[in-house]
């Protein structure tokens, strides 16, 4: 019976609410891991689940050395949960209305310098690869935002890339000349793998073999060519640059939340903490 509703929640976090797969699988395995911690308990139904039961298993994650962003996360799916149970009639109260949420330190996001992603666009690589960098430095774009891109949302006579963000959100971003110059190059070789293959696959990146470009293959290139600058970078640390240097070079906040698809501004906020680091690093450099 537990397992149950927790099914029907996923079904209603997927159709009614757009969550990406990911999310979807992050919040079931914290669900399930709460239920096999109730189990001890003889927990049959939820409405026996009182405020004590959620407390201890909370002091578990802390006891067993979990992140603070960890519990966080363990702590937003039971809530999203139990008032999910609540509203639907299933339970009579919640017993997880009040739980408060860990303080995590505030962390600025990794960024490369403009110079650091010039030279990594210098190096020489794979008309798949140069595509991939300058779409991901050029439009902002989550990696998933990046794989599941298809043919049809690629303007380049327009320059823009229409992407589906988190939550199924649509957005349309700009790219510049040289993100569509690199990308037109690889839509010829991309017609030679096609022909070769003989397939037809609605995905813009697809690798040598035919296969669509998967979300590993983008981290395990990105975390390579790193390695040429002596940086140890992902895709998201692209994504950071760029947002970055938008505000450096005088972007309007708002503007900067609608490429990124941020649904707040709050979270668009934090790289402007990155700038202001980045004025007081030239400050100190210069007045030594």
């Amino acid at each position: 019976m537990l397992i149950h509703y927790i099914s029907q929640y996923m079904d209603y976090l997927e159709i009614e609410r757009g969550l990406a797969f990911n999310t979807l699988l992050a919040y079931k395995t914290d669900l399930y891991s709460l239920v096999e911690f109730l189990k001890p308990y003889k927990i049959n139904d939820y409405s026996q689940v009182e405020r004590l039961h959620l407390n201890m298993y909370i002091k578990s994650l802390y006891d067993n050395k979990y992140t603070p962003r960890s519990i966080t996360r363990e702590i937003a799916s039971i809530k999203g949960f139990f008032k999910w149970l609540n509203i639907n009639g299933i339970i009579n109260h919640n017993p997880a209305l009040s739980i408060e949420q860990p303080k995590i330190p505030k962390r600025l996001p990794k960024v490369l310098s403009m110079k650091e992603i010039k030279e990594l666009l210098d190096i020489n690589m794979s008309v798949l690869n140069k595509a991939v960098l300058e779409l991901l430095y050029a439009a902002g774009l989550r990696v998933s935002e990046l794989t599941s891109l298809q043919l049809v949302n690629i303007d380049l006579k327009s320059k823009y890339v229409r992407c589906i963000g988190k939550g199924s959100k649509e957005r349309i971003v700009p790219i510049g000349k040289k993100a569509c110059s690199a990308i037109t190059k690889y839509l010829k070789e991309r017609e030679y793998i096609t022909k070769k293959f003989n397939i037809k696959s609605k995905y813009c990146f697809i690798k040598d073999n035919g296969k669509p470009l998967t979300r590993q293959d983008v981290y395990t290139f990105i975390n390579s060519i790193g390695k040429n600058i002596n940086k140890d970078i992902s895709p998201h640390t692209i994504r950071h640059s760029f947002a970055t240097h938008l505000l450096e070079n005088g972007a309007d906040l708002r503007v900067v939340q609608e490429l990124l698809g941020h649904s707040d501004v709050s979270t668009t906020q934090l790289y402007t903490h990155i700038t202001k680091k980045h004025l007081k690093d030239i400050y100190f450099s210069i007045n030594k």
